[in-house]
Formats: structure tokens, sequence, C-alpha cells
């Protein structure tokens, strides 16, 4: 507890820092305060009774942070941005151009994070209508005209860009990811409610549920601190270099592999994305044509939270998205390049390519362990539901994970920033 608080008194002994720390928690009281404010024309209560009906919908509410069921300005949360993002990050893979502007550094990040604000916009507007679509035949918007429909739609649309913009600032001016401290807090302001119903439940149910949930939330904690800690250490050796009548670098370091090399984002993607197919069934299953009210149906029927198909889907959504952001952010022949540079060699293997392929080998391997715990504790709900019976445990595993993941992800880059700080002032002496 004390080696977590350290950087965090540390970092509000310093002014620079602790401003930023201000800065980050008002805008989590801003976006909490949005959260409920809710649009008008909507009945809640009904709106509430039809999420406490449904597990998607309530699925879906927990992961915003409660803003679904109080149908706020942000009901449509950071949803739209999380998918531009991959969207935009599966396209440099297609059009070999954006992989070419990722690459130039400050100014390609730029434009990248340009295109990915545009791209959210179309795509809040879409999901916005889905929902709009899906309230109104529930009956729970009391208006159904023009005036109603656009007022709801550009409510919601504007509500995402504002997150979006909430966790820009956060990111630039504050401490942390913005978009996953945002998560963070939506989460840690819904994560009583659902545990509190949890836990009332498994404890009318029997005290050993209760005792069970209680034991599985300790171990996801515990696993999620060890997997995230652990690394693979692969030696680096330097060799000496003789220049004049002295003698320059020698010795031995490390290269540290983390198992978990994309952290908490895979899950972030996979959840956006196994959302949408039962989001459009419902949307579907409204329609006039026969043909598309099956095709919602089915696909209702399928990627219903508590079927097999579903958690076997968001299993391997999770591993794949695990490997696919690893590679993005991890590249062997760059790392291997830089080795080289700085006159370093892996310990029986040749530098260069070799070495490329050499950390290739050992990544792919670390990582498949990485992605087969994220991949667990993403189905978790429904294991524990499978095992204790208690319906109302959502999304307990993966609220568990992003928590932990972003407050030792936090308190890292408070501990980067004080080094930094030191280390400027100890040049400035």
């Amino acid at each position: 507890m004390n080696t977590i608080l350290s950087p965090i008194i540390s970092s509000w002994k310093t002014p620079e820092l602790r401003r930023k720390i201000l800065l980050t928690a008002m805008l989590f009281v801003l976006f909490r305060l949005f959260a409920h404010i809710p649009i008008p024309g909507v009945d809640t209560s009904r709106l509430a009774a039809l999420f406490a009906q449904n597990q998607f919908l309530a699925l879906l509410d927990v992961f915003s942070g409660g803003t679904l069921v109080n149908f706020s300005i942000l009901a449509l949360g950071i949803n739209p941005y999380i998918n531009a993002s991959i969207i935009l990050q599966l396209l440099q893979i297609v059009f070999p151009k954006l992989e070419e502007l990722q690459k130039e550094g400050e100014y390609g990040r730029e434009k990248i994070n340009q295109y990915t604000r545009l791209l959210t916009i179309p795509l809040a507007t879409v999901q916005a209508i889905g929902m709009f679509a899906l309230l109104k035949n529930q009956g729970i918007v009391s208006a159904v005209d023009p005036l109603t429909f656009i007022t709801i739609i550009c409510t919601m649309t504007a509500g995402t860009v504002l997150v979006m913009w909430f966790g820009e600032l956060i990111t630039e001016y504050g401490i942390g990811n913005g978009i996953s401290l945002l998560i963070f807090a939506g989460i840690v302001g819904r994560m009583p409610v659902t545990f509190g119903q949890a836990f009332t439940a498994a404890t009318a149910e029997s005290v050993t549920n209760l005792l069970l949930l209680l034991g599985l939330g300790f171990a996801v904690i515990a696993a999620t601190v060890v997997v995230n800690e652990a690394v693979r250490k692969v030696t680096v050796q330097y060799a000496r270099r003789i220049r004049g009548n002295k003698m320059y670098g020698g010795g031995a370091s490390f290269l540290p592999l983390r198992v978990n090399q994309a952290g908490v984002i895979p899950i972030i993607f996979a959840v956006s994305l196994v959302l949408l197919p039962s989001l459009l069934g419902g949307f579907l299953a409204q329609v006039k044509s026969p043909l598309l009210i099956s095709l919602g149906h089915g696909l209702t029927y399928l990627f219903n939270p508590n079927g097999i198909f579903y958690n076997v889907f968001y299993f391997f959504l999770v591993i794949g998205f695990t490997y696919f952001y690893t590679a993005i952010t991890f590249n062997p022949t760059k790392i291997a390049g830089e080795i080289q540079k700085y006159g370093g060699f892996i310990p029986g293997i040749r530098p260069g390519a070799p070495t490329a392929s050499y950390l290739n080998y050992i990544l792919t391997r670390i990582t498949l362990a990485g992605a087969l715990f994220l991949g667990t504790i993403a189905i978790l709900p429904s294991l524990a539901q499978g095992i204790t019976g208690t319906t109302t445990l959502l999304i307990g595993g993966t609220s568990v994970l992003i928590v932990v993941s972003v407050v030792l992800e936090t308190v890292k880059t408070l501990e980067a920033q004080l080094v930094m700080r030191n280390y400027d002032g100890f040049l400035k002496e």
C-alpha cells in the first residue's frame, strides 16, 4: 500500500503535478455530473425497468458507468470513439499511406487522432439512431415527432464529443491516459451498485455463494497485479569499445518483455465490438421486413450474454485483439535495430534480423499467456454465474481488471514524471 501511495503523496507535493491531479479530478467530477443529466422526452422509470429485464442492456450500462440507465446526455459514453480507433488501426493494415502516416512521429499521430475524431461523429450518430429506435419500439420515448428525434440524436452525439474532449484534455494536461481514466471513473461510479446487487443476491441464495464471490474478487485482483507486473527479462550484452586510452561500454542489461504487453485495451476493444451485434439485432427486430426481423432475432439469440457462442466469440476476440495490439505497440525489428545501434547483442543470437526473430519468438509465446488471462477474465461473469447461480454479477471480472490496470498504469506514470523532474533538477544544479 505504501508503494502505491508514495508516488501520489510525492506528486501532491510537486506544484506542477498537483495541478495535473486537480485538473484530472475536476474533469472526473464534470464527467459524473453530466452523467446524471437526463435527455428530455424519455421515461426514465420505464427505462430502468427495461434495463432490469434485459441483461444485454444492463451489461452495456455497467460498462458505460451508469449513463445509459439514466439516459443522460453522455448515454453513448466513449464507445463510438473506441470503435473509431479500432477502425483506424485496422485501416492502417489495408492502406499503406495510413501506416506511413503513423510512422511520421508527432505529426502523423496527430493526423491519425484527427481522423479518429472525425470518424467518431458519424459512428455516434448511427449508434444514437439505433438506441432511439430501440427506445421508441419499447414505448419509452414519450414523443416521436421529428423535433424530438433530432434533439435526442444531436444530444447523444454531442455527449460523445464532450466525453472525447474530456479524455483528450486529461491525456494532454492531466495524469495518464484520458480515455482509460474516464472508463475507470464510469466503472468505479457504478461498481458499488453492481456489487451491492450481486452480494445481496448471493446472500439471499446462500452464504457460500457470497464467500465464493468475495474469494473470486480477491483472486481477480491478485491475478491482475501479478500478470500486469510479470515480465520476461531478455539479457542484452554490450561490447566494450576503446577510444584513445579509455574503454567505454561493456556490461550487461536486460530487455523487459511484459506478459500482458497490451494492457487492458484488448478487452475494451472486444467489448465495444461484441455488443454491436446485439444492438443491431434489437434494431432489426423492430423493422417491417420479415427477412430483417429474422436476421435480428438470429443476432440477438447468438449474442445473448449467457449463450455459449457469445462467450466463445468474446474469448477469442480478446485473444485476437491482444496479439493485434501487441504487434502494433511492440516492433521487434525496431528494438533489434536499436540494440545493434548501441553495440548490444543477445548472447548466442546474431545481431539484426536473427535478434528480431528471437524477440518475436519470445513475445509470441508470452503473449499467449497474457491473452488467455484476458480472455478468461472477459468471460469470468458467465463462469461465475454457472458456479454460483448468481445472475446479478455482470461484468465484475472485466471491471476489476480495468480498475486495477488503470490504477497501476497511473501510478507508474506519476513515478515516471517524478523521476523526470528529479533528473531535470539534478541537471540544473
